[in-house]
């Protein structure tokens, strides 16, 4: 792995894999639904499907057509702390993702008539959400967790927020968070130094600066949201204080939730789904942020089993926080976590991931051998710390659903240690 930057300051990140042929390239931006303002909410996803649909020099069909031509994949994501617009391709194909992607990154045109298109297409995205409720209830549990805080906002946005704006909402927050401080670039794959020389002919004129952004932590609240929809299953989620980004105690979480909900033979999905048939998807996970994180359990079932479901994981949940995991979970957990870890690292668009959000979030990297080490350090006492943070407070609970008699009155403060 390599870490240099452009003559302009612009932080690249890269790393030559000579085995392969192919090259994975990312745009970071460290700007997500964190960042906007409540009158602008969904702006960084909306900016995100504008800079796909025509420049000065590509139209929407052209940018489409030249990754088709190469063979190539380009897309783009939006998470609440940062955007990524990436592409991969054949290595000899590079420059022509560089032009591109740099392109619509400095030179999309916003024209008003996309613009208007594009809002349907996003109130049609918002409406898919909305008809899946085993998506939605992952937002409501981070409302619960976090209340009005940005983090707990959907990343989407909502119609009237998205119909409100126009090109000079988008322009305005490109100028304030799309600045040299906030970008890295990231590339991995089949390349060499000469990459760098590409770099500096279509990215060495960015000269748009800023301020550092302070941003508040969340606090967490441990309330109780729910969400009357006709559905034929009750979607549950429970969620306790986690770790943020970069915490020492990370892994130790990982190797947490491998055993409580992270995999097949997990608690949660033997007891839940495998001995008792109460659910078909029941699994926990780890979300980080810059300053927070969430340890979340899911489970949908029918709404006669709700009640048990959330006794059950009430059970499981309170038996890990008295007693912990197990010697063989812990080791078991490490082998399945190096495993996963190493089987990533086969693909250069989860290299180029790697980098790029190390770089922004964490301004550090560590090695393949670093990272085992770190994995193989944990001991029963990291995963008991975990166990106290997240014990700490009354869970967050949340649930869409037909009725919400399955849960009032449930105790959220009865896990606390």
């Amino acid at each position: 792995m390599k870490k240099t930057q452009l003559k302009n300051g612009l932080r690249v990140v890269m790393e030559q894999i000579p085995t392969c042929r192919s090259v994975s390239f990312g745009i970071w931006v460290k700007t997500g639904s964190r960042n906007e303002q409540p009158e602008v909410g969904g702006i960084s996803h909306f900016i995100e499907h504008m800079l796909f649909k025509g420049t000065e020099r590509f139209s929407a069909k052209d940018i489409a057509e030249q990754f088709d031509a190469i063979g190539g994949n380009v897309n783009a994501f939006t998470s609440k702390e940062y955007t990524c617009y990436y592409a991969k391709v054949l290595d000899e194909h590079l420059p022509i993702a560089v032009d591109v992607l740099s392109d619509m990154f400095f030179r999309s045109l916003f024209d008003a008539e996309e613009l208007r298109k594009e809002k349907n297409v996003i109130v049609e995205e918002i409406s898919m959400y909305e008809d899946t409720p085993d998506d939605m209830v992952h937002d409501l549990v981070s409302q619960a967790a976090y209340g009005e805080h940005p983090l707990a906002l959907p990343i989407l946005g909502t119609e009237e927020q998205l119909r409100a704006m126009e090109s000079g909402h988008l322009r305005a927050y490109m100028r304030e968070h799309y600045t040299l401080e906030n970008t890295v670039i990231s590339v991995a794959g089949n390349i060499d130094d000469q990459v760098i020389e590409l770099l500096e002919k279509y990215f060495g004129d960015f000269a748009v600066r800023g301020d550092q952004v302070s941003l508040a932590a969340p606090d967490f609240l441990g309330d109780l949201k729910f969400h009357r929809k006709k559905t034929e299953q009750n979607h549950i989620c429970l969620s306790f204080p986690g770790l943020p980004i970069g915490d020492e105690k990370q892994y130790a979480m990982t190797l947490l939730n491998n055993a409580l909900g992270g995999g097949m033979s997990s608690r949660l999905f033997q007891e839940i789904r495998e001995k008792r048939g109460l659910a078909y998807s029941v699994y926990s996970y780890h979300s980080s942020h810059a300053d927070s994180g969430l340890f979340t359990v899911y489970a949908g079932t029918a709404p006669r089993q709700t009640k048990e479901v959330l006794e059950l994981t009430k059970e499981l949940l309170h038996d890990v926080s008295v007693n912990g995991i197990t010697e063989s979970e812990l080791s078991k957990g490490k082998e399945q976590l190096k495993g996963s870890l190493i089987l990533s690292l086969e693909s250069t668009g989860s290299r180029m991931n790697r980098l790029g959000k190390n770089e922004l979030m964490l301004g550090r990297h560590y090695t393949l051998d670093e990272m085992i080490a770190r994995i193989e350090a944990v001991t029963m006492d990291d995963v008991n710390n975990v166990l106290g943070r997240m014990f700490s407070r009354p869970f967050a609970l949340a649930m869409v659903g037909g009725s919400d008699r399955a849960i009032m009155g449930l105790r959220r403060d009865e896990l606390v240690i």
